[in-house]
């Protein structure tokens, strides 16, 4: 049977910034309800970046990823309580060793639900003290948002033995599996 418009369920779009994409995409790939993750580029001045561009911290664009998910599958918190878990929201325009704008921590919410649900997790996890520092993830409306270059697309999934993908794609990928296990999709476990 063919699902028809009526029978399919209506799927949001959530845009994340946790540093470099490949790591933030390489997590969300293994979630389940999310259907598509894209790497690209956000919330900044130019139109239309490179890369290249991008990697000056001249663009004010932030590396993100395109989540796209179906809420009757799973919820926008549980969504950010796994991007919170999978980077260092504390620490501005910086994941590891990589630094700039480009990497900031951001949630760009293209629903005020959205923004509401972003907003009360960083409250509650700014009362747990669970980072033992503030919290500087910025929480804005998504401005635009363009794609990054087709070798950035799936890159652990086809590179899961390149040096950055073993160094921090992959532990960040191992703490969803241990700590989310719950949400994995039935071929990530």
């Amino acid at each position: 049977m063919t699902p028809t418009s009526e029978s399919m369920s209506p799927t949001e779009t959530l845009v994340l910034a946790g540093g470099c994409f490949w790591c933030t995409e390489a997590v969300f790939d293994h979630v389940r309800g999310v259907l598509d993750v894209e790497s690209g580029y956000s919330n900044g001045q130019a139109e239309q970046p490179t890369y290249e561009e991008v990697c000056t911290g001249r663009t004010g664009c932030a590396e993100v990823v395109k989540v796209v998910y179906d809420p009757a599958q799973i919820d926008v918190r549980t969504l950010l309580h796994i991007f919170f878990a999978t980077h260092d929201p504390t620490t501005p325009n910086r994941q590891g060793a990589d630094v700039g704008t480009q990497y900031r921590s951001g949630i760009y919410w293209t629903t005020p639900a959205q923004a509401e649900a972003a907003r009360a997790v960083i409250a509650e996890l700014e009362a747990s003290g669970v980072y033992g520092a503030p919290i500087v993830t910025e929480v804005e409306p998504l401005r635009h948002y363009w794609p990054a270059e087709a070798y950035h697309q799936d890159f652990y999934a086809r590179h899961p033995y390149h040096g950055y993908c073993l160094a921090v794609a992959a532990p960040k990928v191992g703490k969803l599996r241990r700590v989310f296990a719950q949400y994995l999709k039935p071929d990530a476990t």
